[in-house]
């Protein structure tokens, strides 16, 4: 074979590897079956912000009573559903692979309870084919874990336009190793959690947690023999002494035990730690006025119990 042949062959060798799209990574749920995929995007950064609450827009900043700010490494994928296919089914049909893999629901909002459509179009997730009417929205997120230990946050967006037709907007994000999700447990070997669970007050104390947390720490607790650790965190204020935080921090982590006893979760299994000031671990995942939730599974043939 002569050289040009040799170096034409080689070069129609290079253009059909160049062609062949790279492998995109496979989604974590699949697509919903009455729909077209528009556009897919690459989400990534140290500090992408997911919503836990309803969003107002104050001047042109979004603001949010909840929402955290997280290492992320996932995608995008916005929706056309079919004339045929209406938003609620979509939604139902994700909520159900939701179930199917245990995810925790952490938070979700249905029509104008939500906010501005306009707002979660065009500030929050930057798409402005999701604007439609406040009043025909909803969005979900939830935490989970794949086969592999891997822990991932889904959001879900879902809308009707002016024009009646429904966008869905999902996005699936890959988190850090030491990602803290209010709500949301992760697993290392015996130990699971933690749950964060934030609190306000002095010596009436109240917790900023809803039926689906509550459910979370009830499954985590269903292990038999196994160990409740409530430990409660405190800032530290202006004029408070660290006696005094400690001592705040003991006050929620008590009502939290009677709280969790109430529920069934036996006073005996815990072991409840006021901690106040004295671990700086504060992040947006991580309020300082926070309760942590670990079950610690009993050693292999034996158990915690004495």
């Amino acid at each position: 074979m002569s050289i040009p042949v040799l170096f034409q062959l080689r070069s129609l060798l290079v253009l059909m590897v160049l062609s062949v799209p790279f492998a995109a990574q496979a989604n974590l749920l699949p697509d919903f079956p009455m729909s077209t995929l528009e556009e897919e995007r690459s989400i990534r950064g140290a500090s992408h912000r997911v919503m836990l609450s309803a969003i107002r827009e104050v001047g042109d900043e979004v603001r949010a009573e909840r929402s955290i700010r997280l290492s992320v490494d996932g995608t995008g994928r916005l929706y056309l559903l079919d004339p045929d296919a209406a938003r609620q089914d979509a939604r139902a049909w994700y909520l159900e692979q939701l179930q199917a893999r245990n995810a925790t629901i952490l938070f979700q909002c249905e029509g104008r309870e939500c906010g501005r459509s306009n707002v979660w179009a065009n500030q929050v997730f930057d798409q402005a084919s999701l604007y439609g009417r406040d009043a025909n929205q909803e969005y979900l997120v939830a935490a989970l874990e794949d086969e592999d230990g891997q822990r991932w946050l889904v959001t879900l967006y879902t809308v009707t336009r002016g024009n009646r037709r429904d966008h869905l907007w999902l996005e699936e994000l890959k988190l850090s190793d030491d990602a803290a999700i209010p709500g949301g447990a992760a697993s290392r070997g015996r130990i699971a959690g933690p749950v964060i669970v934030p609190w306000e007050g002095d010596f009436t104390v109240r917790f900023d947690w809803g039926v689906e947390t509550r459910r979370r720490i009830e499954t985590m607790a269903e292990v038999e023999g196994s160990q409740v650790v409530i430990a409660a965190f405190a800032g530290l204020g202006d004029s408070e002494t660290v006696e005094e935080s400690i001592a705040r921090a003991e006050r929620a982590a008590a009502t939290m035990s009677d709280l969790l006893d109430r529920s069934g979760i036996s006073r005996s299994r815990h072991l409840v730690r006021g901690i106040g000031p004295l671990v700086d671990m504060a992040s947006p995942g991580r309020p300082e006025n926070r309760i942590e939730i670990l079950v610690i599974a009993p050693p292999a043939g034996g158990s915690t119990d004495e």
